[in-house]
């Protein structure tokens, strides 16, 4: 810890530093130039993946930008729920919140989002990106800005994973005068929302604070009463000083700090298919003592400076600490729980234990899964538009050094029942049950060029990957690391990674899209010395029409793995040590459609608004190889299975209606059945979630210009679905749920 306060105060003292010098080298300025816009939209290009909607068309390869006001119509807190909205985003529920979301893009794997890239303001977000990717922290969308979704060849820039893609989380930014925003919202269960932030621009400084605390009692009931939900505080501030736009060189400092707790009575614990069919929201007695607490703190310093009218600089200096420690059932009289609520008939013992029946001592262990984890690093890109005649290059040259680590320290606790109650029966010495150290440092290059001939535009790039990972096991045997039994093993892994995407204006409405990359993801710490990084071939093609009326978008893609990388999470059904393994061949392919338009336009209505948007992706990914793993999900592979949570179809649609101050919103999600284990012939319902059909609604009527009020309901229908059978057991999604609240602004 100490360590870590001299970094945070040595940032803490340059940032003071450089903020000092700004002040007294630059010239004060009573009234800001228009041209700072032109500087902020350089800056926005570096740190973003997409953008804006306005630039989508010179982008080679599939990408969505959901803007502040999208974000706005639902006031959506789910992650889950915005990305719907995007075709290729492959999503597996949990929690019923999105809390912990499982993502993929393209038929990546969707366990805790291990193989696509996460970041907030163009930063990794992830616990440890590189040495364990699995996603427990999530930026929270509900403080968010907007969010993008980049997929194809030109997302090579972001890796480390290069094959699905890459989701950015935009932050509330500085406004440019003083203003601030706040919502309130109660709802069912006890939910609540409070939100806030105030900010201001004065000449060349400029702040923001924001703050956001929410909650629920949870839509689950745990047998003998108790809370399933959660609470989560969030908190951020920003800090920006930039000197005079007319000076000689222009320059720009920001820096962001942030913290993160979250408290949520979650279990891996799930149902019987019967159990479900009778109480689909019911929890275990066994799972009462289930709690996961979590903390995150972010610390990051963003500096740009335009060398001159064409070069421009951006450095960013970061640092993520995150710690959390998910208490949670592991075993009942030595059992997997996965394989005892696939088949309760083969396990009457132990399911009566779990419902509350007596037990022995130590008949239930609780696993405390205490981690604590580091991201840090530096970044620099530099920027060079060139012209050449009727050629333009807009070149990026981008470095990070980077570093992460995960340190796993836990233990478990015996515990018995006792009339329908837990009682703890022996603890355990923390560093018994799990006690070693993964790390990674990685040198990371990327080159890109976006070249603009006439109507032509072709976005050729290369990453070089150079990662140093590093895994130090103490063993059980050696809880205070006096390093007795300690096991070290190292390797390296250095991946080129090319790409080159293309874009044709056919016309002034119709842009033609294609490109090729190489899909990369590296192997993580512990995992055995023959297994390999995962690599593909990737391949896209469509287009984008857009006028007045309508855009619209439609993409073929066709992933071809050398080798995929299996993960033994236990999020995802297995046992829990998170070491990957090969996979071998995998194809994936698909189409991807979306497309937005207003009807009100299309009937000349100028009084009303009508937008609707749509959206359909068709994904069919399957095994080349025949092999066997350990990973429960899948077991015993044939050549043809299909991957499991990878629908065929998936289908989203939203429509609104908007008139003087009313609005209504509505939005559609039909998805499938999805396998839950390998398999080639038609689904089997006993290892299956459900098909559902899911409609949410909000409402919001405009006061005046600084206040509203809303209302806003999930699961119109109130249907009741299977969304998983992992970890354990059935899992529901979110019921029928009502809540409603007011913002204001100034």
């Amino acid at each position: 810890m100490s360590n870590y306060l001299q970094k945070l105060s040595s940032i803490l003292i340059l940032f003071t530093f450089l903020l000092f010098s700004f002040a007294n080298a630059q010239s004060s300025s009573s009234a800001e130039p228009d041209t700072s816009n032109i500087f902020d939209k350089i800056i926005m290009d570096r740190i973003t993946v997409v953008g804006a909607p306005v630039w989508m068309n010179q982008i080679p390869g599939a990408a969505s930008y959901i803007t502040s006001e999208q974000l706005k119509k639902h006031s959506y807190s789910d992650i889950n729920r915005v990305l719907r909205s995007v075709s290729g985003v492959n999503i597996q529920e949990e929690d019923g919140f999105g809390l912990r979301p499982n993502i993929g893009l393209r038929g990546a794997g969707v366990e805790r989002s291990t193989k696509i890239n996460i970041m907030e303001d163009g930063i990794l977000a992830a616990p440890a990106p590189y040495s364990a990717p699995a996603a427990y922290y999530f930026p929270n969308v509900a403080r968010m800005n907007s969010v993008e979704v980049r997929k194809g060849s030109a997302q090579i820039k972001y890796g480390p994973n290069t094959t699905g893609g890459a989701i950015n989380l935009i932050s509330t930014p500085i406004p440019g005068e003083f203003a601030g925003n706040a919502e309130l919202s109660i709802g069912e269960r006890n939910s609540n929302k409070l939100y806030a932030n105030v900010g201001n621009t004065h000449n060349r400084y400029g702040y923001l604070v924001e703050a956001l605390h929410m909650g629920d009692n949870g839509f689950k009931q745990l047998d003998n009463g108790g809370n399933t939900g959660f609470t989560i505080n969030d908190f951020m501030g920003k800090f920006m000083v930039r000197s005079d736009p007319n000076s000689n060189t222009f320059q720009r400092l920001e820096l962001k700090v942030g913290y993160n707790d979250q408290k949520s009575d979650e279990t891996y614990l799930g149902l019987t298919r019967e159990d479900f069919e009778q109480s689909p929201f019911r929890r275990y007695a066994g799972s009462q003592a289930d709690q996961i607490q979590t903390e995150h703190f972010q610390v990051n310093a963003r500096h740009f400076i335009l060398l001159s009218d064409r070069t421009d600089l951006t450095t960013t200096v970061y640092r993520n600490n995150f710690s959390r420690n998910w208490y949670k059932l592991q075993s009942v009289e030595g059992n997997n729980l996965a394989g005892v609520l696939h088949a309760p008939d083969q396990f009457q013992s132990v399911m009566s234990i779990l419902r509350g029946s007596q037990s022995t001592d130590d008949a239930l262990m609780v696993r405390s899964n205490n981690r604590d984890y580091i991201s840090q690093g530096v970044e620099s890109i530099l920027g060079i538009n060139v012209e050449t005649g009727r050629i333009n290059n807009d070149v990026e040259f981008g470095v990070r050094l980077h570093q992460d680590e995960e340190d796993r320290h836990q233990f478990e606790d015996g515990y018995r029942m006792e009339d329908g109650i837990m009682i703890l029966t022996s603890e355990g010495i923390p560093g018994t049950q799990a006690n070693r150290i993964g790390s990674a440092t990685a040198l990371s290059v990327y080159l890109q060029n976006k070249i603009k001939i006439n109507d032509w535009t072709f976005t050729p790039g290369a990453r070089l990957e150079q990662i140093w990972f590093r895994n130090e096991n103490y063993g059980t045997d050696d809880p205070d690391r006096t390093g007795e039994n300690l096991n070290i093993s190292e390797y390296t892994v250095t991946e080129f990674i090319p790409g080159i995407g293309m874009t044709f204006a056919a016309t002034e409405k119709f842009t033609i899209i294609s490109g090729i990359h190489k899909g990369f993801s590296p192997p993580s710490p512990g995992s055995a010395s023959e297994t390999r990084s995962e690599q593909s071939i990737n391949y896209e093609l469509g287009f984008r029409y857009a006028d007045t009326l309508i855009k619209s978008e439609i993409i073929g893609f066709y992933n071809n793995y050398s080798n995929l990388l299996g993960s033994d999470l236990a999020a995802g059904g297995g046992s829990g040590t998170t070491t990957q393994f090969n996979a071998g061949k995998v194809r994936v392919f698909g189409i991807e459609f979306s497309s937005v338009l207003d009807l009100a336009e299309l009937f000349q209505k100028t009084t009303i608004s009508l937008p609707v948007n749509i959206n359909y992706t068709y994904t069919n990914a399957a095994f080349q190889t025949d092999f066997e793993s350990n990973f429960s999900p899948w077991g015993s592979v044939n050549r043809g299975d299909e991957i499991p949570f990878i629908p065929r179809h998936q289908f989203n649609s939203g429509v609104g209606f908007s008139r003087n101050d009313v609005s209504l919103d509505l939005n559609a999600v039909y998805s499938p059945q999805m396998r839950t284990v390998v398999g080639s012939d038609s689904v089997d319902p006993a290892f299956s979630t459900d098909s559902y059909f899911l409609l949410d609604a909000s409402g919001n009527y405009q006061i005046n210009s600084n206040l509203s009020f809303f209302l806003n309901i999930r699961n119109l229908l109130n249907n009741t679905y299977v969304v998983s059978d992992r970890p354990a057991g059935l899992r529901p999604g979110l019921p029928r749920t009502f809540s409603g609240g007011m913002k204001f602004n100034f």
